[in-house]
Order: structure tokens, then sequence, then C-alpha cells
């Protein structure tokens, strides 16, 4: 029987990990079952060539703006509706995906129109509390035929807050390609910690800086966004031993180079780099909310903060500067659970099963 044919639509601007989590999903069609392709509408033409640098096929609108006048014009307006509505049927779609808040309407509005079922991966929940998008979140909602969840955490806020969504999703964890990001030789030198996200306001990376300071050990931050500049001054104010090296299309020199990564998002869905960091026998030192309790095991892979503060994140920093042993034996435990729990395969068979779900023959 022929693969279902899976046109995913990203409205983005940053190379994050959902974009991420999609082009490794989309460019494995055996595993999933299905043949993927890509609509795109960014302002960021990186995001066009990363897609396209990992062989998929995009259909680019062209540079767009992002704000929240431009995402009116696409989510009520006729333009972008009738050119992804043309797009579904010339290319003989058979699924619509939606991932980021700005596919969720445009992408339901299209599906309706072309009669073709719809498969929306929630890579986040804050979209169903923020009074400015949770209309539009909850209208998509209601006419999307199943959900995708990156975690129990997800699913676990979709059904307190959207129940009939939760009734419709299932959980596929994001998975990592574990031969790619592979141990690599134990650091040497002084203690080295990394950060790799993007920089924006809910990553909370100024408390990374700070805790970094305290503890008086060297920060690399892998990424980049609107909030770069306050987090450079941050820095120099607090005479911490801070690199910044922008976003890096591969993050893994940088993992491999520091004897522990830091997680201090303000609760991260699950974390890419999480487990990134974890497949490469590098321990996490991670806030204890959202799903990191789910790849994260406190004193078996890495160190969970219960307080989003700056000195308890440099105490765990000390404990594990002063443990080199145990930080060891905490990388591979990570790579065991990664292995086990995390993989690639893992998330593409799922999603394979969420592609069956709705009844078409892979």
């Amino acid at each position: 029987m022929n693969r279902p044919r899976v046109m995913h639509l990203v409205v983005a601007g940053d190379i994050g990990g959902a974009e991420r989590l999609l082009a490794d999903l989309a460019s494995h069609p055996d595993a999933t079952g299905a043949a993927h392709e890509v609509a795109l509408i960014t302002p960021n033409r990186a995001l066009a060539a990363f897609f396209a640098a990992r062989g998929l096929v995009v259909h680019d609108r062209g540079r767009a703006s992002e704000n929240a006048l431009a995402y009116l014009c696409r989510a009520v307006g006729p333009s972008d509706v009738a050119w992804l509505t043309s797009l579904l049927r010339s290319r003989h779609v058979d699924i619509v995906h939606t991932h980021t808040f700005g596919s969720h309407v445009l992408g339901t509005r299209a599906a309706v129109r072309a009669g073709l079922p719809q498969i929306r991966t929630e890579h986040h929940v804050m979209h169903y509390f923020d009074p400015s998008c949770s209309l539009f979140t909850r209208w998509a909602a209601r006419r999307t035929d199943r959900f995708v969840a990156i975690s129990e955490y997800v699913r676990s806020v979709l059904a307190a807050t959207a129940p009939a969504v939760a009734a419709r999703a299932a959980v596929v964890r994001n998975g990592i390609d574990t031969a790619h990001f592979s141990p690599g030789p134990a650091p040497s030198g002084g203690f080295r910690l990394a950060v790799v996200c993007r920089l924006t306001g809910w990553k909370r990376v100024h408390l990374a800086v700070e805790a970094a300071a305290l503890a008086g050990v060297e920060l690399v931050i892998v990424g980049d966004g609107e909030q770069r500049r306050m987090l450079e001054g941050l820095a120099l104010r607090r005479r911490a031993n801070v690199h910044f090296v922008g976003h890096q299309a591969d993050p893994r020199p940088f993992i491999s180079a520091c004897d522990a990564t830091l997680s201090t998002s303000d609760n991260e869905p699950l974390g890419l780099s999480v487990l990134e960091s974890l497949s490469m026998e590098r321990p996490v030192i991670a806030f204890a909310g959202g799903g990191i309790p789910e790849i994260v095991t406190h004193g078996v892979t890495g160190m969970l903060v219960t307080e989003a503060k700056a000195p308890a994140f440099a105490a765990a920093i000390v404990r594990a500067r002063d443990d080199r042993a145990s930080l060891a034996a905490m990388g591979v435990a990570g790579r065991r659970f990664v292995l086990e729990y995390g993989s690639l395969e893992q998330m593409c068979s799922g999603y394979a099963r969420a592609y069956g779900s709705l009844g078409l023959s892979a």
C-alpha cells in the first residue's frame, strides 16, 4: 500500500526543539510509515535552509512578518489559507500535521477546506492559558482529529484544562539520534557547564548566568534569541565567566567539552537538549518542573533543583564540581536511559501509530 502523505505546517521564526523534532521525524519515512513534506511560513531564511539541508521537500511561502497583526492576517484572512488548501490538494496530501501555535488556526482551516484529517503535536501548553491565544487554540483544537503530547506532563495539563483534547491525545516522547549524539572523551581542564536553548524569557537563562557566577565556574551558552543582549549585560555585571557562542547547527562539540549541562526552564515540557546531553553521557542539572522529572532522575542521571533561584542552582553546581566520580556514573546512566526510552526509533514508531490511528493505510 502507498504511504500516507503528511504535510507539516510550520509557522515560526526560530530553529528550536519543535523544528528539530520535525526535521528528524520527516527525514525518516521508513520508520514513520509516511511520506513527509513541509509547508513553511517564516521570516527566518535559515529555517528554510535548515529543512532543505535535511533533504525535505519544502514549500516556502516566502519571507513573512512575525507579529500579532501578521498572525491575525494569516489565521483569519483568505490569502494564506487559499495557498495552503491549494498546496494540500495539488500534493495529494492525506494528513495535515500542525506543530507551533502559529500553525494551528491556519492549518485547521485548510484541513477542513480540503476535507483532510489533522494531527497536532503539543510541544508546549502555554497557548492554552495565554488570553491572547487561548481562544484560537481551543477553536482549532475542537476541529483537530488527533493530538500528540510530547510528555506525560503535557498530557496531564491537557487533562486538567482541555479534557476533550486529552481524550484524543497519545504521548510520544521526543526522541534523538543516539548514534549522532554519542559519548565523547571526558572533558579536561576546569569544571565547565553548558546551556543549549533559545534565549527567550521562559527558558530563564539568567538563572544559569547568576548561578555560574556564584559557583565560580565556566558557562558556555549555545543559542540565540531576544534576550541575548540582556544576558550578555548580566554576565558583565556579575563578572561571570560566560561564553556566548550563538545558535549552532551542531551543538555536540560544546556539549562534549562540558562536564554537565544546565536546564533552568520554567516547566520545560520535555527538553530535547536535555536528552541530547544525556545521550552524550553528560548529566543534567535541571529545574524539577514540567516534564523534566520524566527524563532526569535525581542522583542517577543528574540533579534536580526544586527552587527556581540562582543560589539553589549554584549549590547543585558546586556539588557536581566536587564529585566528578558521581558525575561520570550519572553520565553512563543517562546514556542508558536515552537508549531505552528516548531514541529516534521509538519516537518514529509512536508517530507511525498516531498516523495509523486515523484509519489510513501505511
